[in-house]
């Protein structure tokens, strides 16, 4: 497993040299962000400053964070499965829910504003924040109920709404809607990687036909993505549950810190 992994590394690390200095920074800027965006969420935090601060233009920003983000959680799909840690059978509803969430939150950020966006995320971040503060103990093993839980994905779809519109949080939001049927801490994040891949599938379907999409942009970001997403999941197993759960606080006050500024 390890050889394979640190191939799939360097192979990854030496097409990225092939690329421009600018694509260099992008695949550091997906590593750090894809490893922290699995673990906890919140990649955003990084990504589309990061971009913006190159030089990267907000809408391309976008259109790449879905293509990048989407690569990434398809490779932690991948190697979830080959370690047989999810099931094909299994996750091809959540799939399915969240490709139909991502058009639909695409298509919805033609008619809603920014500041509608912002308004909404500040509401469910502190939602979530209060979710994850009054929750004094999260399982270690799930004890999840997969049928009881299929009657319940119009929340999955709710969120791959709102990650392919906006974003911000989504991964947060998903871990948290995770738990609270409760999945253990390590299977809510692979379940997460899940909703991901199937709202930026969507999403980057209709960001496509906007032609936003940069494809030397795209592909670096994607390469530092899967890097970081297969890191996270690699460390994921040894995070004690507390550390995650004091992560997760942290992530949440800083989006909301980070929308807070924008409605302002």
């Amino acid at each position: 497993m390890k050889k394979s992994f640190i191939f799939i590394v360097t192979v990854a690390i030496a097409i990225g040299l092939f690329y421009t200095k600018l694509s260099l920074t992008l695949v550091g800027i997906g590593v750090i962000a894809a490893f922290i965006g699995t673990l906890a969420g919140g990649a955003g935090l990084i990504t589309i400053p990061a971009m913006m601060l190159v030089g990267i233009p907000i809408q391309t920003g976008i259109a790449t964070n879905k293509f990048s983000s989407g690569i990434a959680a398809l490779s932690s799909i991948f190697y979830l499965l080959y370690h047989k840690e999810l099931r094909l059978a299994a996750i091809m509803k959540y799939v399915a829910v969240a490709i139909a969430g991502g058009v639909c939150g695409a298509l919805l950020t033609v008619s809603i504003s920014e500041k509608a966006m912002n308004i909404i995320a500040c509401m469910l971040l502190i939602f979530a924040l209060f979710i994850t503060l009054k929750n004094k103990e999260w399982t270690i093993s799930s004890e999840e109920n997969d049928t009881k839980h299929s009657n319940k994905l119009w929340q999955p779809f709710l969120i791959a709404v709102y990650d392919g519109g906006f974003g911000p949080g989504s991964s947060t939001f998903s871990i948290l809607h995770f738990l609270r049927y409760h999945y253990s801490y390590i299977k809510a994040v692979q379940l997460t990687r899940v909703l991901i891949f199937g709202s930026c599938t969507g999403a980057f379907l209709v960001f496509y036909q906007t032609g936003f999409i940069q494809w030397q942009y795209a592909i670096a970001m994607a390469i530092g993505s899967i890097i970081g997403s297969q890191l996270g999941l690699l460390i994921l197993p040894k995070i004690p549950i507390k550390a995650a759960k004091i992560l997760l606080i942290i992530i949440i006050t800083l989006l909301l810190i980070q929308v807070a500024i924008k409605i302002i």
